[in-house]
């Protein structure tokens, strides 16, 4: 095996990739200066003499260093790279970066609108042609019962089962529910409130004019067809835009909104979880911090001693 000085195991390192395994130039740099700030942070010490205790003392002052965990993951894979290498030329006992892991991305909270922007969102429908009332259904519908919007638009007008098929979901209106099937084909039953249930009625009278070969879907589109996924997508967007709400407001959204507003003032993690279809309960804590977020905001706003 070679002996080199310590300093030039990076350039030698940099050289294999570019000549035989032809990295492009823009990959080269990116490995050098990832290698850089590996030798900076040794100092005086030879590379080959940092263990996993190092690179782990590293990584964190990186992660402290409010460095994107993605970022942080390059690195490593990059170290990894060199000392997987090093290990060819000279006697280690490691590879010190084996075991190490970037930090977890930092999971975005949920986009929830406030309760005003959410009801006037889902209230507004500007007229009483059959696309306008459609609209207004479905969204208070994505608001009232915090739906997945794939679960909005396989609702049937009612329950069908027979040999050849068997509705996902449907709204029994004199229940005030509406039974889903969610996502592990996990079925379960979510009360329906009044405005929602008052703008189905609504909807339900001009329906038949669409019809045609689709008998069975609740909501349909102009050409007579179930609609799509993507179609209460582009129309939710649309009808935002059109109200001035200046959030980038997607089914989704109404979900969120749904949970967090009933979480704000009911507390009950399990309901919410219940409704929303959850599996696990920590898919649901997420909106605790929501939750937390709007305490936070009324005590900074009101408490003689908050820190304003």
């Amino acid at each position: 095996m070679s002996q080199e000085p310590p300093n030039d195991w990076i350039q030698s390192y940099l050289d294999v990739l570019r000549h035989q395994r032809q990295l492009s130039e823009h990959s080269i740099s990116a490995y050098s200066l990832d290698l850089a700030e590996l030798r900076h942070f040794a100092q005086q010490r030879p590379l080959e003499s940092l263990g996993y205790f190092d690179i782990r003392r590293l990584t964190s002052q990186l992660h402290a260093q409010q460095l994107n965990p993605r970022s942080i993951a390059r690195k490593l894979s990059s170290w990894r790279g060199f000392y997987r290498w090093l290990a060819e030329q000279i006697s280690m006992p490691a590879n010190p970066v084996e075991g190490i892991k970037a930090p977890k991305k930092t999971k975005s909270l949920p986009k929830a609108l406030g309760a005003d922007d959410a009801v006037h969102l889902v209230a507004h429908h500007g007229s009483d042609d059959a696309s306008p009332l459609a609209n207004r259904a479905m969204f208070e519908l994505l608001y009232s019962s915090g739906l997945r919007v794939s679960e909005l638009v396989s609702l049937d007008v009612r329950d069908y089962s027979d040999a050849t098929y068997s509705s996902a979901g449907w709204v029994d209106a004199a229940q005030a529910e509406v039974h889903v099937t969610g996502k592990g084909n996990k079925q379960r039953i979510v009360p329906v409130g009044k405005p929602a249930l008052v703008a189905l009625q609504d909807w339900l009278a001009l329906r038949p004019t669409l019809l045609k070969t689709e008998q069975r879907a609740l909501f349909l589109n102009e050409r007579g067809n179930r609609m799509s996924v993507r179609s209460v997508q582009l129309r939710l967007k649309a009808h935002a835009q059109a109200l001035g709400i200046p959030a980038d407001v997607h089914p989704h959204v109404l979900r969120h909104s749904f949970a967090s507003h009933v979480l704000q003032s009911s507390g009950d993690l399990r309901a919410v979880q219940e409704m929303l279809g959850h599996s696990s309960i920590a898919a649901t804590q997420v909106y605790t911090a929501l939750d937390f977020q709007h305490l936070s905001q009324v005590y900074d706003a009101t408490h003689p001693r908050a820190k304003k």
